[in-house]
């Protein structure tokens, strides 16, 4: 009944930045929703076993090396989309990331990369992407990947969040004027799911902190600060484009999903351990185990009386 009222078998879509990683989980899971699939990747060893998974689940598949963020390389792209296939219903962009950095430590070309990366892109993609939907004249689903730091003053990521936040209302603006066409526009905005463009953005020092905590700490940062206590894997992602690109979801445009287990739903609020429970900054107990080295004292820059 539900395979019924999706009805993804036989329908055709792009995955940009398809071929590894939470990308390469989207077009599995495409195809094996009975969606053939185009996808292209930096990463061509990548693009290859995705390419052979596909294949072995009897679906059409194009995969095409490209650079997403070279306008050149993309347009070679769709036009080998356009080709190959009559028509398109799904297009889902996943392509995006960043390097942790202070904001004045940035220099232009970076902050140009980094907008190119997570914004430029995806506003080209959608002009290739929106005639081939118009040829098959059924409409269609667009789904652009964007983050939980579009949505909060993410302090270390100040382009890269400002550059998704554009993605996040250029996908509401656009879902308004194609609505009459059926071709729906929305978000996915992903926090902790492990991969390794998170890994990758964090600073050498953040890394080797991380690689240096004994076995039995390994995981609780996620305990305190996603609600669900766990991350949601790519298989999670997965099934949100799923959703949102099948008839289940017909009704649903220019809104972001949030999956993440339940961090943007805290806005903040983190389970601190020592019997401090949710809320926004540790208590006595967390507190008093932060502070240890120094008698339990509370920091001279805290006012005498402060309960955070």
């Amino acid at each position: 009944m539900i395979e019924e009222r999706a009805n993804l078998a036989g329908r055709v879509a792009v995955i940009v930045g398809g071929g590894g990683g939470i990308g390469g989980g989207v077009t599995r899971a495409l195809a094996q929703a009975g969606v053939d699939v185009a996808f292209c990747d930096i990463d061509e060893a990548a693009m290859a076993e995705t390419e052979a998974a596909v294949s072995a689940l009897g679906r059409g598949a194009l995969s095409h090396a490209a650079d997403a963020t070279a306008s050149d390389q993309l347009a070679r792209f769709y036009a080998a989309v356009a080709a190959r296939f009559e028509r398109l219903d799904i297009c889902v962009n996943v392509v995006g990331g960043v390097d942790r950095r202070d904001f004045m430590a940035g220099t232009a070309a970076q902050n140009a990369a980094d907008i190119q990366r997570n914004y430029g892109y995806v506003i080209e993609s959608v002009g290739h992407a929106v005639p081939l939907i118009r040829r098959g004249r059924r409409g269609g689903s667009i789904v652009n990947f964007t983050t939980i730091e579009a949505h909060r003053g993410a302090a270390t990521f100040a382009v890269y969040a400002g550059a998704k936040a554009a993605t996040t209302n250029f996908t509401r603006a656009v879902a308004v004027e194609l609505a009459a066409e059926h071709i729906r526009c929305n978000c996915i905005a992903p926090d902790v799911t492990p991969s390794a463009g998170n890994w990758n953005a964090l600073r050498p020092e953040d890394k080797a902190r991380i690689e240096a905590l004994p076995p039995e700490l390994g995981g609780s940062g996620v305990r305190f600060y996603v609600p669900m206590k766990e991350q949601p894997p790519v298989e999670a992602l997965a099934d949100a484009v799923l959703f949102l690109g099948s008839d289940m979801a017909r009704y649903i445009t220019g809104t972001t999903l949030h999956v993440d287990g339940g961090t943007f739903a805290a806005a903040g609020f983190l389970d601190w351990p020592n019997g401090d429970g949710y809320v926004p900054a540790p208590l006595g107990g967390t507190t008093a185990k932060l502070f240890a080295d120094d008698g339990g004292a509370v920091p001279a820059s805290r006012p005498a009386g402060s309960i955070f």
